[in-house]
Protein backbone atom coordinates (compact mmCIF):
# COMPACT_ATOMS: atom_id res chain seq x y z
CA UNK A 1 0.00 0.00 0.00
CA UNK A 2 1.10 3.76 -1.17
CA UNK A 3 -0.20 6.41 1.12
CA UNK A 4 -1.51 9.40 -0.66
CA UNK A 5 -0.73 11.53 2.71
CA UNK A 6 1.23 14.38 3.38
CA UNK A 7 2.73 16.42 6.17
CA UNK A 8 3.04 19.69 4.26
CA UNK A 9 1.99 18.68 0.72
CA UNK A 10 3.14 21.78 -1.18
CA UNK A 11 6.97 21.90 -0.08
CA UNK A 12 7.15 17.48 -0.98
CA UNK A 13 5.52 17.72 -4.07
CA UNK A 14 7.25 20.58 -5.67
CA UNK A 15 8.33 20.50 -9.38
CA UNK A 16 12.03 19.77 -9.69
CA UNK A 17 12.96 23.00 -10.76
CA UNK A 18 11.07 24.84 -8.02
CA UNK A 19 13.07 22.46 -5.71
CA UNK A 20 16.75 23.43 -7.67
CA UNK A 21 15.32 27.33 -7.22
CA UNK A 22 14.60 27.05 -3.37
CA UNK A 23 18.17 25.31 -2.67
CA UNK A 24 19.96 28.09 -4.36
CA UNK A 25 17.92 30.68 -2.65
CA UNK A 26 18.55 28.83 0.62
CA UNK A 27 22.39 27.98 -0.01
CA UNK A 28 23.21 32.18 -0.99
CA UNK A 29 21.37 33.04 2.53
CA UNK A 30 23.35 30.19 4.79
CA UNK A 31 26.50 31.20 3.03
CA UNK A 32 26.12 34.50 4.28
CA UNK A 33 24.97 33.47 7.62
CA UNK A 34 28.22 31.33 7.81
CA UNK A 35 30.12 34.12 7.39
CA UNK A 36 28.66 36.36 10.19
CA UNK A 37 27.67 33.93 12.87
CA UNK A 38 30.46 30.70 12.30
CA UNK A 39 34.03 31.48 13.47
CA UNK A 40 35.37 28.87 11.64
CA UNK A 41 33.88 29.74 8.61
CA UNK A 42 34.15 33.93 8.94
CA UNK A 43 38.24 32.11 9.57
CA UNK A 44 38.35 30.26 6.02
CA UNK A 45 36.67 32.80 4.23
CA UNK A 46 39.05 35.24 5.40
CA UNK A 47 42.05 33.29 4.62
CA UNK A 48 41.30 31.28 1.92
CA UNK A 49 39.97 34.66 0.07
CA UNK A 50 36.49 33.64 -0.54
CA UNK A 51 33.86 36.54 -1.14
CA UNK A 52 30.39 34.91 0.30
CA UNK A 53 28.60 37.19 -2.18
CA UNK A 54 30.33 34.89 -4.55
CA UNK A 55 28.50 31.56 -3.39
CA UNK A 56 25.15 31.75 -4.87
CA UNK A 57 24.29 28.08 -5.91
CA UNK A 58 24.81 24.40 -5.64
CA UNK A 59 27.38 24.37 -7.90
CA UNK A 60 29.54 27.29 -5.93
CA UNK A 61 29.30 24.98 -2.90
CA UNK A 62 31.92 22.61 -4.51
CA UNK A 63 34.47 24.88 -4.53
CA UNK A 64 34.67 24.74 -1.09
CA UNK A 65 36.09 22.27 1.30
CA UNK A 66 34.95 19.07 2.29
CA UNK A 67 34.66 18.77 6.63
CA UNK A 68 35.68 15.68 8.25
CA UNK A 69 34.74 14.83 11.92
CA UNK A 70 38.77 15.64 12.86
CA UNK A 71 37.92 19.16 11.08
CA UNK A 72 35.41 19.98 13.97
CA UNK A 73 37.55 18.10 16.65
CA UNK A 74 40.70 19.82 15.20
CA UNK A 75 38.33 23.39 16.19
CA UNK A 76 36.79 22.44 19.41
CA UNK A 77 38.13 22.17 22.86
CA UNK A 78 40.55 20.57 23.72
CA UNK A 79 42.62 21.45 20.49
CA UNK A 80 41.07 24.75 20.27
CA UNK A 81 40.15 27.07 22.80
CA UNK A 82 36.27 27.84 21.78
CA UNK A 83 34.21 25.72 19.63
CA UNK A 84 34.99 27.41 16.71
CA UNK A 85 31.80 25.65 14.35
CA UNK A 86 29.30 27.26 17.06
CA UNK A 87 27.32 29.46 15.18
CA UNK A 88 24.89 31.20 17.67
CA UNK A 89 25.06 32.91 20.85
CA UNK A 90 24.89 30.85 23.92
CA UNK A 91 21.74 32.14 24.98
CA UNK A 92 20.31 30.78 21.81
CA UNK A 93 21.25 27.19 22.51
CA UNK A 94 19.04 24.71 23.68
CA UNK A 95 20.77 21.50 24.04
CA UNK A 96 24.51 20.27 23.52
CA UNK A 97 25.22 16.65 22.13
CA UNK A 98 28.24 14.81 21.66
CA UNK A 99 29.11 11.46 19.48
CA UNK A 100 29.81 8.50 21.10
CA UNK A 101 33.94 9.39 20.60
CA UNK A 102 34.84 6.06 19.63
CA UNK A 103 37.35 7.21 17.55
CA UNK A 104 38.43 9.93 19.79
CA UNK A 105 36.68 12.51 21.67
CA UNK A 106 33.59 13.26 20.77
CA UNK A 107 32.43 15.86 18.36
CA UNK A 108 30.41 18.70 20.34
CA UNK A 109 27.13 19.40 18.08
CA UNK A 110 24.92 22.82 19.62
CA UNK A 111 21.33 22.75 18.57
CA UNK A 112 18.70 25.65 18.82
CA UNK A 113 14.89 25.27 19.22
CA UNK A 114 15.21 26.53 14.98
CA UNK A 115 17.51 22.95 14.99
CA UNK A 116 15.12 20.89 16.68
CA UNK A 117 11.60 22.28 14.82
CA UNK A 118 13.59 21.53 11.16
CA UNK A 119 14.65 17.86 12.21
CA UNK A 120 10.71 17.33 13.71
CA UNK A 121 9.37 18.61 10.77
CA UNK A 122 11.59 16.21 8.69
CA UNK A 123 10.46 13.00 10.51
CA UNK A 124 7.03 14.39 10.65
CA UNK A 125 7.54 13.94 6.47
CA UNK A 126 8.86 10.75 6.98
CA UNK A 127 6.28 9.61 9.57
CA UNK A 128 3.16 10.95 7.46
CA UNK A 129 5.13 9.02 4.28
CA UNK A 130 4.96 5.62 5.87
CA UNK A 131 1.36 6.11 6.86
CA UNK A 132 1.67 7.27 10.17
CA UNK A 133 -1.10 9.27 11.63
CA UNK A 134 -3.01 10.87 14.44
CA UNK A 135 -4.37 7.43 14.90
CA UNK A 136 -1.37 5.59 15.75
CA UNK A 137 0.31 4.79 18.95
CA UNK A 138 4.11 4.64 18.50
CA UNK A 139 6.73 2.66 20.64
CA UNK A 140 10.20 4.54 20.38
CA UNK A 141 12.95 2.16 21.22
CA UNK A 142 15.51 4.12 20.65
CA UNK A 143 17.51 6.19 23.77
CA UNK A 144 16.71 9.20 24.65
CA UNK A 145 19.95 11.39 26.18
CA UNK A 146 22.98 12.77 23.61
CA UNK A 147 21.46 10.76 20.70
CA UNK A 148 19.18 12.92 18.89
CA UNK A 149 16.55 10.26 17.36
CA UNK A 150 14.83 9.53 20.37
CA UNK A 151 13.30 13.24 20.89
CA UNK A 152 13.37 14.05 17.44
CA UNK A 153 10.52 11.34 16.30
CA UNK A 154 8.83 12.36 19.99
CA UNK A 155 8.34 15.65 18.69
CA UNK A 156 7.95 14.87 15.16
CA UNK A 157 4.25 12.69 16.62
CA UNK A 158 3.85 16.02 18.86
CA UNK A 159 3.40 17.76 15.66
CA UNK A 160 1.43 14.62 14.06
CA UNK A 161 -0.78 14.48 17.15
CA UNK A 162 0.24 10.99 17.43
CA UNK A 163 0.63 8.97 20.48
CA UNK A 164 4.09 8.22 21.96
CA UNK A 165 5.02 5.23 24.37
CA UNK A 166 9.01 6.65 24.76
CA UNK A 167 10.51 3.17 26.23
CA UNK A 168 13.85 3.86 24.72
CA UNK A 169 14.42 0.11 24.42
CA UNK A 170 12.63 -3.29 23.41
CA UNK A 171 13.39 -5.19 26.66
CA UNK A 172 9.99 -3.44 27.40
CA UNK A 173 7.32 -5.80 29.26
CA UNK A 174 5.26 -7.28 26.55
CA UNK A 175 1.96 -5.81 28.29
CA UNK A 176 2.95 -2.59 26.89
CA UNK A 177 1.72 -4.31 23.49
CA UNK A 178 -1.03 -6.45 25.01
CA UNK A 179 -2.73 -3.04 26.81
CA UNK A 180 -1.95 0.17 24.53
CA UNK A 181 -2.46 -2.00 21.13
CA UNK A 182 0.83 -0.13 19.44
CA UNK A 183 0.46 0.10 15.30
CA UNK A 184 4.09 0.81 15.22
CA UNK A 185 7.78 0.44 16.42
CA UNK A 186 11.01 2.00 16.05
CA UNK A 187 13.78 0.04 16.78
CA UNK A 188 16.76 -1.95 15.06
CA UNK A 189 16.61 -5.08 12.73
CA UNK A 190 18.05 -7.57 15.55
CA UNK A 191 15.57 -5.55 18.52
CA UNK A 192 12.53 -6.79 16.55
CA UNK A 193 13.86 -9.85 15.93
CA UNK A 194 14.27 -10.27 19.76
CA UNK A 195 11.34 -8.93 20.58
CA UNK A 196 9.27 -11.71 18.34
CA UNK A 197 11.33 -14.30 20.48
CA UNK A 198 10.65 -13.41 23.83
CA UNK A 199 6.85 -13.13 22.35
CA UNK A 200 6.39 -16.01 21.10
CA UNK A 201 7.96 -17.67 24.58
CA UNK A 202 5.07 -16.25 25.86
CA UNK A 203 2.14 -17.19 23.45
CA UNK A 204 2.33 -14.14 21.69
CA UNK A 205 2.01 -14.59 17.89
CA UNK A 206 4.01 -11.47 16.57
CA UNK A 207 1.84 -11.55 13.29
CA UNK A 208 -1.84 -11.74 15.43
CA UNK A 209 -0.40 -8.14 17.60
CA UNK A 210 -2.28 -4.80 16.92
CA UNK A 211 1.41 -3.91 14.87
CA UNK A 212 0.96 -2.38 11.96
CA UNK A 213 4.41 -1.63 10.62
CA UNK A 214 7.65 -1.85 12.29
CA UNK A 215 10.66 1.59 11.39
CA UNK A 216 14.61 0.67 11.44
CA UNK A 217 16.10 3.60 12.70
CA UNK A 218 19.97 3.98 13.30
CA UNK A 219 21.25 1.42 11.55
CA UNK A 220 21.76 -0.24 8.17
CA UNK A 221 20.30 -3.48 7.30
CA UNK A 222 20.35 -6.34 4.63
CA UNK A 223 17.02 -6.58 2.62
CA UNK A 224 17.08 -9.98 3.52
CA UNK A 225 17.22 -9.20 7.22
CA UNK A 226 14.71 -6.61 6.95
CA UNK A 227 12.24 -9.45 4.59
CA UNK A 228 12.74 -11.83 7.62
CA UNK A 229 11.36 -9.08 9.84
CA UNK A 230 8.84 -8.76 7.67
CA UNK A 231 7.97 -12.30 7.86
CA UNK A 232 7.77 -12.65 11.11
CA UNK A 233 5.37 -9.66 11.89
CA UNK A 234 3.32 -9.31 8.57
CA UNK A 235 3.32 -6.39 8.36
CA UNK A 236 5.48 -3.29 6.70
CA UNK A 237 9.23 -2.84 7.57
CA UNK A 238 10.33 0.76 6.65
CA UNK A 239 13.39 2.20 6.84
CA UNK A 240 15.06 6.04 8.11
CA UNK A 241 18.26 7.24 8.05
CA UNK A 242 19.50 10.29 10.36
CA UNK A 243 22.45 11.73 12.26
CA UNK A 244 23.12 14.66 14.90
CA UNK A 245 24.01 16.78 11.75
CA UNK A 246 20.59 17.14 10.81
CA UNK A 247 20.11 14.48 7.64
CA UNK A 248 17.20 13.02 8.36
CA UNK A 249 15.80 10.72 5.82
CA UNK A 250 12.86 8.75 5.12
CA UNK A 251 11.60 5.83 3.36
CA UNK A 252 8.02 5.78 1.83
CA UNK A 253 5.76 2.74 1.91
CA UNK A 254 6.46 2.72 -2.43
CA UNK A 255 9.88 1.58 -0.75
CA UNK A 256 11.92 3.37 -3.91
CA UNK A 257 14.71 4.73 -1.80
CA UNK A 258 14.79 7.14 1.45
CA UNK A 259 13.53 10.58 0.15
CA UNK A 260 15.76 13.55 1.05
CA UNK A 261 14.16 16.50 2.39
CA UNK A 262 15.86 18.82 -0.28
CA UNK A 263 14.48 21.99 0.87
CA UNK A 264 15.87 21.48 4.18
CA UNK A 265 19.37 19.89 3.71
CA UNK A 266 21.45 19.76 0.43
CA UNK A 267 23.40 16.15 -0.64
CA UNK A 268 26.17 16.21 -2.78
CA UNK A 269 27.61 12.44 -2.89
CA UNK A 270 31.44 12.81 -2.86
CA UNK A 271 34.48 10.06 -3.87
CA UNK A 272 37.21 10.63 -0.52
CA UNK A 273 39.62 8.97 -2.53
CA UNK A 274 40.00 10.16 -5.62
CA UNK A 275 38.54 13.85 -3.97
CA UNK A 276 35.75 14.27 -6.59
CA UNK A 277 32.29 14.68 -6.70
CA UNK A 278 30.16 11.61 -7.95
CA UNK A 279 27.89 11.37 -10.35
CA UNK A 280 24.39 10.81 -9.71
CA UNK A 281 23.90 7.06 -10.17
CA UNK A 282 27.37 6.50 -8.76
CA UNK A 283 28.09 5.27 -5.17
CA UNK A 284 30.06 7.63 -2.62
CA UNK A 285 30.05 9.47 0.75
CA UNK A 286 27.19 11.94 1.62
CA UNK A 287 28.39 15.08 1.54
CA UNK A 288 25.64 17.23 3.73
CA UNK A 289 25.16 20.91 4.11
CA UNK A 290 21.99 22.56 6.11
CA UNK A 291 20.17 24.87 4.04
CA UNK A 292 18.75 28.31 6.36
CA UNK A 293 16.02 30.95 5.88
CA UNK A 294 15.98 34.13 6.77
CA UNK A 295 15.28 34.70 10.83
CA UNK A 296 16.41 31.10 11.62
CA UNK A 297 19.11 30.13 14.30
CA UNK A 298 21.45 27.16 13.80
CA UNK A 299 23.90 25.75 17.05
CA UNK A 300 26.16 23.98 14.46
CA UNK A 301 26.52 24.89 10.57
CA UNK A 302 28.10 22.32 8.84
CA UNK A 303 28.41 23.31 4.79
CA UNK A 304 30.07 20.00 2.72
CA UNK A 305 29.98 18.01 5.96
CA UNK A 306 31.68 14.59 5.23
CA UNK A 307 29.22 11.92 7.36
CA UNK A 308 31.33 8.98 6.36
CA UNK A 309 28.15 7.54 5.26
CA UNK A 310 27.91 5.88 1.63
CA UNK A 311 24.88 6.13 -0.53
CA UNK A 312 24.15 6.53 -4.67
CA UNK A 313 21.59 8.79 -5.70
CA UNK A 314 18.58 6.75 -7.17
CA UNK A 315 16.30 9.29 -9.00
CA UNK A 316 15.12 12.70 -9.14
CA UNK A 317 11.67 11.83 -10.64
CA UNK A 318 8.28 11.67 -8.68
CA UNK A 319 7.97 8.83 -6.41
CA UNK A 320 4.92 6.85 -7.10
CA UNK A 321 3.74 8.29 -3.33
CA UNK A 322 3.61 11.39 -5.64
CA UNK A 323 6.64 12.99 -3.61
CA UNK A 324 9.44 14.74 -6.05
CA UNK A 325 12.05 14.99 -3.46
CA UNK A 326 15.16 12.76 -4.58
CA UNK A 327 15.52 9.11 -3.31
CA UNK A 328 18.82 7.53 -2.37
CA UNK A 329 19.56 4.01 -1.77
CA UNK A 330 19.78 2.97 1.97
CA UNK A 331 22.92 4.46 3.24
CA UNK A 332 25.77 1.95 5.00
CA UNK A 333 28.10 3.41 7.00
CA UNK A 334 32.43 3.46 5.82
CA UNK A 335 33.17 2.84 9.30
CA UNK A 336 31.91 -0.64 9.04
CA UNK A 337 33.75 -1.43 5.72
CA UNK A 338 36.94 -3.13 5.45
CA UNK A 339 39.01 -4.61 2.23
CA UNK A 340 39.91 -7.75 1.74
CA UNK A 341 42.42 -7.72 -1.41
CA UNK A 342 41.31 -4.42 -1.71
CA UNK A 343 37.73 -5.85 -2.37
CA UNK A 344 35.31 -3.93 -0.08
CA UNK A 345 33.53 -5.93 2.02
CA UNK A 346 30.62 -4.15 4.38
CA UNK A 347 28.97 -5.85 7.67
CA UNK A 348 25.58 -5.76 5.57
CA UNK A 349 27.24 -8.11 3.15
CA UNK A 350 27.76 -10.55 5.93
CA UNK A 351 24.49 -10.34 6.85
CA UNK A 352 22.82 -10.59 3.91
CA UNK A 353 25.06 -13.90 3.63
CA UNK A 354 23.84 -15.20 6.80
CA UNK A 355 19.84 -14.61 6.21
CA UNK A 356 19.84 -16.47 2.94
CA UNK A 357 17.22 -18.18 2.73
CA UNK A 358 16.88 -21.87 4.75
CA UNK A 359 19.28 -20.87 6.96
CA UNK A 360 17.09 -19.04 9.74
CA UNK A 361 15.19 -22.37 10.42
CA UNK A 362 17.90 -22.67 12.50
CA UNK A 363 19.81 -19.60 13.33
CA UNK A 364 18.74 -16.18 15.71
CA UNK A 365 19.86 -13.84 13.29
CA UNK A 366 22.79 -12.51 15.69
CA UNK A 367 26.34 -13.00 13.85
CA UNK A 368 29.96 -11.59 14.61
CA UNK A 369 32.93 -11.86 11.23
CA UNK A 370 36.44 -11.16 12.05
CA UNK A 371 39.58 -10.91 9.37
CA UNK A 372 42.67 -12.25 10.53
CA UNK A 373 45.73 -12.27 8.28
CA UNK A 374 48.60 -10.21 6.65
CA UNK A 375 46.14 -8.12 3.87
CA UNK A 376 48.16 -8.63 1.15
CA UNK A 377 48.97 -12.22 0.76
CA UNK A 378 46.30 -14.37 3.12
CA UNK A 379 43.39 -13.90 4.54
CA UNK A 380 40.56 -15.43 6.60
CA UNK A 381 37.48 -14.28 7.47
CA UNK A 382 35.72 -15.85 10.73
CA UNK A 383 31.99 -15.58 10.56
CA UNK A 384 30.31 -16.79 13.50
CA UNK A 385 26.79 -17.62 14.22
CA UNK A 386 24.14 -18.31 16.98
CA UNK A 387 22.08 -21.02 16.73
CA UNK A 388 19.39 -22.20 19.82
CA UNK A 389 19.87 -25.84 19.09
CA UNK A 390 23.95 -26.15 18.84
CA UNK A 391 23.20 -30.46 18.34
CA UNK A 392 19.79 -29.91 16.03
CA UNK A 393 22.52 -28.15 13.30
CA UNK A 394 24.12 -28.82 10.47
CA UNK A 395 27.30 -26.44 10.62
CA UNK A 396 28.27 -27.71 7.77
CA UNK A 397 25.41 -26.76 5.37
CA UNK A 398 25.22 -23.48 6.90
CA UNK A 399 28.42 -22.73 6.48
CA UNK A 400 27.95 -24.15 2.56
CA UNK A 401 24.75 -21.61 2.02
CA UNK A 402 26.66 -18.79 3.74
CA UNK A 403 30.12 -19.22 1.53
CA UNK A 404 28.05 -19.47 -1.27
CA UNK A 405 25.56 -16.35 -1.25
CA UNK A 406 29.00 -14.39 -0.19
CA UNK A 407 30.88 -14.98 -2.94
CA UNK A 408 27.94 -14.59 -4.86
CA UNK A 409 27.86 -11.03 -4.50
CA UNK A 410 31.89 -10.51 -4.01
CA UNK A 411 32.56 -12.37 -7.43
CA UNK A 412 36.08 -10.53 -6.99
CA UNK A 413 36.75 -12.62 -4.17
CA UNK A 414 36.46 -16.04 -6.07
CA UNK A 415 39.97 -16.53 -7.41
CA UNK A 416 41.03 -15.78 -4.07
CA UNK A 417 39.01 -18.02 -2.22
CA UNK A 418 39.84 -21.05 -5.02
CA UNK A 419 43.35 -20.51 -4.10
CA UNK A 420 42.98 -20.40 -0.58
CA UNK A 421 45.22 -17.39 -0.20
CA UNK A 422 41.37 -16.27 1.40
CA UNK A 423 39.65 -18.56 3.89
CA UNK A 424 36.51 -18.55 4.76
CA UNK A 425 35.71 -20.33 8.22
CA UNK A 426 31.61 -20.37 9.12
CA UNK A 427 31.80 -20.85 13.36
CA UNK A 428 28.10 -21.77 14.64
CA UNK A 429 27.97 -21.41 18.53
CA UNK A 430 25.13 -21.81 21.20
CA UNK A 431 23.26 -19.25 23.02
CA UNK A 432 24.90 -16.26 24.10
CA UNK A 433 28.00 -17.85 22.52
CA UNK A 434 29.24 -14.81 20.35
CA UNK A 435 31.96 -12.25 21.72
CA UNK A 436 29.79 -9.28 21.56
CA UNK A 437 27.89 -10.42 24.33
CA UNK A 438 30.11 -9.67 26.08
CA UNK A 439 31.14 -6.24 24.91
CA UNK A 440 30.03 -3.27 26.83
CA UNK A 441 28.11 -0.70 24.39
CA UNK A 442 27.18 -1.00 20.64
CA UNK A 443 28.89 -4.00 19.64
CA UNK A 444 30.81 -4.46 16.28
CA UNK A 445 29.94 -7.10 13.65
CA UNK A 446 32.50 -6.85 11.66
CA UNK A 447 36.02 -6.21 13.10
CA UNK A 448 39.54 -5.76 11.27
CA UNK A 449 42.35 -8.25 13.60
CA UNK A 450 45.02 -7.88 10.72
Amino acid sequence: MTSTQYFNQAVETLPRDDIEAMVDEKIAYTIRYAAEKSPFYRHYFRDNAVKPVDIRTHEDLLELPVLSGQTIRDNQPPAAQEFLFRSTSWNNIFTIHETSGTSGVPKSFFLTWDDWNRYAIKYARIFTSQGFSDKDRLIICASYGMNVGANTMTLAAQKMHMTIIPTGKCTFPLRLIQSYKPTGIVGSVFKFIRLARRMSAEGLKPADSSLERLIIGGESFSERSRQYVADIYDCEVLNTYGSTEGTMCGECQAVNGLHVPEDMVHMDIYDPYKKTYIPEGKPGHIILTTLLEPNETIGTLLINYDTDDTTRVLSKSRCTCGRTHMRIENPWREAETIRIFEVPVNRIDIEDAVFTEGNMEFLTGEYEAFVYGDEEHENVLRISVETLDLKGVSCTSIQDTIIDSFLKEKKELEPMYADESLQIIINCVGPSGLELYHVRGRPKRLVDRR
